[in-house]
């Protein structure tokens, strides 16, 4: 599968969203993380020629959703997400900062992780990957990995925050580092792309990672 993968940067913490193709050139679109004005994401499809068909949320954190109700809504396009931060989504008032007025969004399809989505002509694996958020999600189609805020390029997601688990964080990317190859591109919540390969060579906050990878290998 010749998946494409755009990335825009949108919203006040400059919050990755991604438009996903099953091919360059194709009329349907799926959108990861919904991150900044629903108009900015419609104007980007705009230029591709594609259309919204479905819309995929790897977490409840507030920069993530900012634009999910209204492009659920001026599209139609079904939306998938996480059961464990449905809280968070269906009332985000009660847990964005002060200052930020979001949109409460329903969830069409709730996910726990290990399910198969078929949106926009691509196929998804759905990971629960916990430790930034109780009910965060992965997902993983054609050699790319939207990894939502679990893992970034030379860091990792914060714990400090309600919901999260540096242990279960930990245990999570080693999950991703062992279900996927080396060489699957990484799309996380912020910042730029890279690779697993590149993050369990040189990521600082994966030593434990690496131990655990070469206890294994001597074992």
């Amino acid at each position: 599968m010749d998946v494409v993968v755009d990335q825009l940067e949108l919203g006040p913490l400059a919050t990755n969203c991604y438009v996903v193709r099953a091919e360059r050139g194709a009329a349907e679109a799926a959108v990861v993380d919904p991150s900044g004005s629903a108009a900015e994401i419609r104007l980007h499809l705009a230029s591709l020629g594609a259309r919204c068909t479905a819309i995929l949320v790897t977490h409840g954190h507030f920069d993530h959703i900012l634009g999910l109700a209204e492009l659920a809504e001026g599209t139609g396009a079904p939306v998938w997400g996480p059961k464990g931060d449905l809280p968070a989504i269906e009332n985000p008032a009660a847990y964005a900062p002060a200052g930020f007025t979001i949109r409460p969004a329903s969830i069409d399809t709730l996910l726990e992780g290990g399910e198969t989505v078929e949106a926009a002509g691509v196929v998804f694996e759905v990971r629960h990957v916990p430790g930034h958020s109780p009910g965060h999600l992965s997902f993983y189609a054609g050699g790319h990995l939207l990894s939502g805020d679990v893992l970034f390029a030379g860091s990792v997601g914060r714990v400090d925050i309600p919901g999260g688990d540096w242990p279960a964080l930990l245990r999570s990317i080693g999950d991703l580092v062992d279900a996927y190859p080396g060489e699957t591109v990484v799309h996380p919540g912020h910042g730029p792309r890279t690779t697993l390969a590149q993050e369990l060579a040189r990521n600082p906050f994966l030593e434990d990672v690496r131990a655990a990878r070469a206890a294994s290998a001597e074992g």
